[in-house]
């Protein structure tokens, strides 16, 4: 079966960046926006990673922002939720200085571009555990627009997380896609490869590459962007 679709990983892949260095820069920009408003610094980061990992530890029984939301209200109480939109005032006003801590990989963009003019239907598969506003920016960062993308996975839509199975076929559900119709694209071993056990093809961009498991990484193909469209173009030949 040929490939119809390209899901695209965005941290790390087609956005350049050391994950340690982004997160100690959004972290420590959020929780100084957020201080005037009652939040300790080192309560709220705390906070932060267990609503994330109530995210990850999702089973589809409701939306991530959802299950976000629930955990950490369970720290803060209910009325904490009358301050979200502090939170959303950051995305908005201060998160684009985040940006310093990421790189620009002019092989994105072209390689997005190759592809769509190829026709193949595009799909960034980012781990959704950020609202819209904070991956449409980062979209942006990486050189690209959110048109780019027919589906672009953020908290608010999804209901898994990488690296359960269930985000991906909650991909293929959406867009009506097979996994033998799909290439996956990411610097993940762990979050991004697992999706050829759901028996889609996968490209692997070892730029910033994640491998918390020491996996042997030869067994996937990879490269950078030029080496992705020429892989794409070789294997729908």
């Amino acid at each position: 079966m040929s490939i119809k679709a390209i899901l695209f990983d965005l941290d790390g892949t087609l956005l350049p960046m050391n994950l340690d260095v982004f997160v100690k820069d959004y972290f420590g920009r959020l929780a100084k926006h957020l201080v005037p408003h009652g939040f300790e610094p080192e309560k709220l980061i705390k906070t932060i990673w267990q609503g994330t990992g109530a995210m990850v530890a999702n089973d589809g029984g409701a939306t991530n922002e959802a299950r976000f939301w629930q955990s950490f209200a369970e720290v803060y109480g209910e009325e904490v939720m009358a301050k979200e939109s502090e939170f959303e005032r950051f995305y908005i006003e201060k998160f684009d200085l985040v940006r310093a801590s990421c790189g620009f990989d002019e092989g994105a963009p072209r390689a997005v571009a190759a592809l769509k003019e190829r026709g193949y239907r595009l799909i960034l598969a980012t781990n959704p555990i950020f609202p819209s506003i904070a991956t449409y920016k980062r979209v942006a960062w990486a050189g690209l627009d959110t048109d780019d993308f027919e589906l672009i996975t953020t908290y608010e839509n999804s209901s898994f997380c990488k690296p359960n199975p269930g985000y991906y076929r909650e991909i293929l559900e959406k867009t009506g896609l097979s996994p033998e119709e799909c290439l996956m694209v990411g610097n993940d071993v762990g979050e991004d490869m697992i999706a050829s056990e759901l028996g889609m093809k996968v490209f692997l961009i070892p730029r910033d590459l994640i491998n918390k498991n020491n996996k042997d990484i030869s067994v996937y193909p990879s490269g950078d962007f030029d080496a992705l469209v020429e892989y794409v173009d070789g294997i729908t030949d």
